[in-house]
């Protein structure tokens, strides 16, 4: 594969050559949208996802330490947990928006290769757990079920492939300039164009394929006899089922957009602020979904579910406890104070 000469290439926003006053305002107002976007985001879902992450991983290893067992489904479901707390860390990249955070390439080449470690990692993870599900619902003898009853197996291999994914993404970022500062995403700008193309392959493309697989069999495939309905199957589980048509719906946004960039580069062309603003707002999306995600594992899938409900119900008790026991102080009180 040939090198590329990406040197050319800036962000509109860095371009600025407005002809009319009506170019400035658009230009104004889409910064504005970017800033207002990613405060909400810093605000709103970063707390949110990261509290959800760290209840879940309490819950998940409070179980264990009391069981010494975890299914594989929570095996599976605190690795995409992981993944996705991580994601949630660098996606604080984020907050210099509308600017950009400034950082070596080999900085920025680092970061990249984290973010896409997490991201294909995530990605690859929901792809087991809905086959896991699916061979709840359609037992076999095959090669495939045996393997899925070895979570820690199958998660090693996912992280192994989503390494290999990562390594070869650093590579098409390029090694040029690796000590000149740039701004940086991510997905850098500067990267070759088969970079975008390889992420939309391998980080949505294959897995959407398998998830939507999954699906067509999951709802075409008659279940055995013994099985539970379908609408059944997925009470029992709307977590997952959950996650896979968030994660499909944000991650499609996202990669059309990575693929118009890509279009971009082909053409030697950097694109408008306009085009600039809608591949930040996917961004953003993307780093909304992770936090997403996290809640929905919180509050629908069983074990955590059943978790808090149990706190809350203790801390219910506690303050009806607390209650009745300021009652008698008060009349005591009262009482005392009548017979003075």
């Amino acid at each position: 594969m040939s090198s590329h000469n990406m040197t050319w290439i800036s962000y509109p926003s860095k371009n600025l050559a407005f002809i009319s006053p009506e170019e400035i305002e658009a230009f104004i107002a889409s910064q504005n949208i970017i800033s207002r976007l990613m405060h909400c985001y810093i605000a709103f879902f970063v707390p949110t996802g990261l509290i959800a992450g760290i209840c879940i991983l309490i819950i998940f290893i409070k179980k264990y330490l009391q069981y010494k067992v975890i299914e594989n489904l929570d095996l599976l479901l605190l690795h995409f947990t992981i993944s996705n707390i991580i994601m949630i860390f660098l996606s604080f990249t984020v907050i210099t928006r509308p600017d950009y955070l400034k950082a070596t390439h080999l900085t920025c080449n680092i970061l990249s290769f984290f973010f896409n470690f997490s991201y294909f990692n995530s990605r690859y993870v929901l792809i087991l757990i809905l086959l896991v599900l699916l061979l709840k619902r359609f037992p076999s003898r095959t090669a495939l079920s045996k393997a899925t009853q070895r979570p820690i197996l199958c998660a090693g291999f996912v992280l192994t492939y989503a390494f290999c994914l990562s390594l070869t993404e650093a590579v098409l970022v390029g090694t040029d300039n690796y000590h000149l500062e740039t701004d940086c995403q991510l997905d850098p700008l500067f990267a070759w164009p088969e970079y975008e193309i390889i992420k939309f392959t391998f980080g949505f493309g294959i897995p959407s394929f398998l998830q939507i697989l999954c699906f067509t069999v999951l709802f075409a495939k008659a279940a055995p006899a013994e099985a539970p309905a379908l609408q059944q199957h997925i009470r029992t589980y709307p977590a997952v089922y959950t996650i896979s048509i968030t994660i499909f719906i944000c991650h499609l946004f996202y990669n059309l957009m990575i693929l118009f960039r890509t279009t971009f580069k082909l053409q030697k062309s950097i694109g408008t602020p306009k085009n600039e603003l809608v591949m930040n707002i996917a961004e953003i999306v993307l780093f909304c979904e992770s936090c997403a995600s996290l809640v929905f594992i919180l509050f629908l899938h069983k074990p955590s579910k059943d978790e808090i409900l149990k706190v809350i119900q203790n801390c219910r008790r506690k303050n009806t406890a607390n209650h009745h026991l300021e009652i008698p102080v008060t009349t005591t009180m009262t009482h005392e104070s009548r017979s003075q």
